[in-house]
């Protein structure tokens, strides 16, 4: 069914899983190697797998090993449910861990989900979500045009 959806010719198209994000909760916990198998290699019709990555629900970056190699990777490494900032640093250090699995060149860094999903939004001020895009552009920046 989902492959039926993506089937506009010369657009980009991806796939967000989400795990939750209402009133900065979540409904959803496991890893994505109970499924990376099965989805990734049928969801042939999508370019970009944009995954939640942002706390220890998600597991490990192994799943990204099933990922086909033609696709691209959206790693949301940051939480867009409470204030606090996540460290550059740890989220560099995330991003080399990935590229152990999945290539570099064709791993990118997000927010794990929208600010206001749902309804009431998430417990984050303007002010944090401001830092915290900022904060994805300076790693990335840092991360991809480095090198490392």
């Amino acid at each position: 069914m989902l492959n039926e959806l993506a089937t506009v010719p010369g657009v980009t198209l991806g796939l967000h899983l989400c795990r939750g994000n209402y009133d900065s909760d979540w409904i959803s916990t496991g890893t994505y190697d109970t499924i990376s198998k099965q989805l990734f290699q049928r969801a042939a019709h999508y370019d970009v797998f944009l995954l939640e990555y942002d706390d220890e629900r998600s597991g490990s970056f192994t799943a990204l090993s099933d990922i086909p190699d033609d696709k691209l990777v959206v790693l949301g490494l940051v939480s867009t449910k409470f204030d606090r900032m996540e460290p550059a640093e740890q989220l560099a250090d995330r991003i080399r861990e990935a590229s152990g699995f999945f290539p570099r060149e064709q791993l990118a860094l997000s927010t794990q989900c929208g600010f206001a999903s749902a309804g009431p939004g998430n417990a984050i001020s303007e002010g944090a979500q401001e830092n915290k895009l900022r904060l994805v552009g300076e790693v990335a920046s840092r991360v991809w045009a480095a090198g490392g």
